[in-house]
C-alpha cells in the first residue's frame, strides 16, 4: 500500500469569527443540523477519549443520545474501561468527523453521571434485544468465547428485564470546543471557544 500519494483537497465551505455562533452550543447545533440534512453516514458517532488508570489515552466510538447548554450525553456500563476511566479521572475529550461535510469538531470537558431517572427513560426506550446485551454484557471483561455470551443472551431473553445499575448515562459538560473546516491548501479554518466564567472566549487557530 502506498499512503504518502493520498490526496484530498478540501473546498466546500469556509469559517469565519463574524459568521461562527458567538455560543459554541448553537454553532454545534447549526452543524449537527447540517449534517442531519445531509445524510451522513453516523452522524452522532463520536470519539470519545479518556485516561485509564495505565497512563495511557483511550479512545473508542459511542453515539451521542442529547445534547444542549447542560452538555453532551452518551450511555454506557459504568463498569467498563471508559467508565473505570471516567472514574478515575473525570476529563475527556469528544470528536466529531463527518468528512463528507470536510468538518470536526473537537470538545474538552468534564463527565459525569447522569440522574437515574435519565438512564431510565433511555433504557427502556431502547429495542428489547439491547436491554437484554446489556444484562448479560460484562463489558471491556475477558470472555472464553462466543458461544457463551450468546447462550447467556438467548437464556436472558426468557426472563423480565430491567436496567441494571452498573449501566447508565454520562453528560460531558464543555470548557473547550473546536470547530475545524478544511479548507484549500490545507489552510483549514480552526475556531476555538474557550469557557471563561460564564462567557466563551472566541480565537482563531493557525491551520
Amino acid at each position: 500500500m502506498k499512503l504518502d500519494s493520498i490526496r484530498k483537497d478540501y473546498q466546500l465551505a469556509e469559517l469565519s469569527e463574524e459568521k461562527v455562533e458567538k455560543n459554541p452550543f448553537r454553532q454545534f447545533e447549526k452543524w449537527m443540523k447540517e449534517a442531519l440534512e445531509a445524510r451522513i453516514n453516523e452522524p452522532t458517532a463520536m470519539g470519545l477519549s479518556v485516561v485509564a488508570e495505565d497512563g495511557f489515552p483511550h479512545s473508542r466510538i459511542v453515539l451521542l443520545k442529547d445534547f444542549g447548554e447542560e452538555g453532551f450525553t452518551f450511555f454506557t456500563n459504568y463498569n467498563s474501561l471508559k467508565g473505570k476511566s471516567i472514574t478515575n479521572s473525570s476529563a475527556v475529550s469528544l470528536l466529531f468527523f463527518w468528512p463528507e461535510l470536510e468538518r470536526q469538531i473537537r470538545v474538552a470537558g468534564f463527565a459525569e453521571k447522569t440522574s437515574p431517572e435519565v438512564s431510565d427513560r433511555y433504557f427502556y426506550s431502547r429495542p428489547l434485544n439491547s436491554q437484554v446485551a446489556a444484562n448479560v454484557s460484562e463489558q471491556s471483561s475477558v470472555i472464553h468465547s462466543r458461544e457463551k455470551i450468546d447462550q447467556l443472551f438467548e437464556a436472558r431473553k426468557k426472563e423480565p428485564v430491567t436496567r441494571p445499575e452498573n449501566w447508565g448515562g454520562y453528560i460531558v459538560k464543555p470548557v473547550r470546543f473546536e470547530f475545524w473546516q478544511g479548507r484549500e491548501s490545507r489552510l483549514h479554518d480552526r475556531i476555538l471557544f474557550v469557557k471563561k466564567v460564564d462567557n466563551w472566549q472566541i480565537s482563531r487557530l493557525a491551520p
